[in-house]
C-alpha cells in the first residue's frame, strides 16, 4: 500500500527517498503541523531524489484554519511559484469562519494546479463532526484529488470508525490518506479497521525533528515494500 511522508527538512526527505516512501509531502515547522517549505529546500531536494514531492501550501500556523484574502493570494502566488519549479502536486486547504471547507476559494487555488493533484489537508479534522460527510463532498466538488485526515480525532487510532465510514463514502470517488500518530506499530490495525489504501506518516519516534531511517523501513515493511 502506498506510503506517503511529511517532511520538514532535507535530511528526513532523504531517509524518505531511501525507504522506498512512494511520495514525499514536504513542508516547514513541524511545530505548527506543517506550513510552507523554501523553494530553495525544494529545488534542492529535487537535484538529490526522483520521488514525487508534493508541496504543502500553508503561509502560516493558524489553527483555524481560516484562510484571509491575504493567505489566499499568497497561497495563489506559491502554487504558481513551485508549480514552475516542478512540484507533483499540492497539499492545502482552507476553511471559513464558521468551520465549513472555504469551497469557492479552495476551487480557485485547485485550479490553479493546473492539473496536477492536490490534497486537502488536516484542516478538515476541525470541522465539526457532525459535518464531516458534507465537508467530503465539499471537498469532492473543489477538485481535490486526495483527503488526508485522522478522522476527526487527535490521531489516527481514536479516528478510525469516523476514518472507515469516510473511505466507505468516498469510494470510488477520491482516496481518504489516513494521517495523524501513523507508525509502525499501529498502521497494520489501521490498514485493517479503515479499508483505506494510503498511510501518512513523518516517520518521527524520538520527539525530534528527523525521520528514524528505523521507523521508515518498518512501516514500509508492513505497508509492503
Amino acid at each position: 500500500m502506498p506510503l506517503e511522508i511529511a517532511c520538514f527538512n532535507l535530511e528526513s526527505a532523504l531517509r524518505a527517498h531511501a525507504a522506498g516512501a512512494d511520495r514525499i509531502e514536504l513542508c516547514a515547522d513541524q511545530s505548527v503541523g506543517g506550513i510552507t517549505p523554501s523553494l530553495a529546500l525544494f529545488t534542492t531536494l529535487t537535484s538529490n531524489i526522483s520521488t514525487p514531492i508534493n508541496v504543502m501550501i500553508r503561509p502560516r500556523g493558524n489553527a483555524d484554519f481560516c484562510c484571509t484574502t491575504a493567505d489566499v493570494a499568497q497561497m495563489a502566488a506559491d502554487i504558481t511559484a513551485f508549480a514552475r519549479a516542478g512540484a507533483s502536486g499540492f497539499v492545502f486547504g482552507g476553511l471559513t469562519s464558521d468551520g465549513r471547507v472555504d469551497g469557492d476559494r479552495m476551487r480557485e487555488l485547485v485550479s490553479l494546479a493546473q492539473g496536477r493533484p492536490c490534497t486537502f489537508h488536516r484542516a478538515f479534522d476541525a470541522v465539526p463532526g457532525e459535518q464531516a460527510e458534507e465537508a467530503l463532498e465539499r471537498v469532492i466538488a473543489c477538485g481535490f484529488s486526495a483527503l488526508l485526515t485522522s478522522g476527526g480525532a487527535p490521531n489516527a487510532v481514536q479516528g478510525r470508525e469516523a476514518l472507515q465510514r469516510l473511505v466507505e463514502r468516498a469510494a470510488g470517488r477520491i482516496p481518504i490518506i489516513v494521517g495523524g500518530g501513523v507508525r509502525s506499530g499501529n498502521v497494520g490495525d489501521l490498514v485493517k479497521g479503515t479499508g483505506a489504501s494510503w498511510f501518512h506518516s513523518s516517520g518521527i519516534v524520538d520527539g525530534g525533528e528527523v525521520a528514524s531511517p528505523e521507523e521508515l523501513k518498518a512501516l514500509r515493511q508492513v505497508l509492503g515494500a
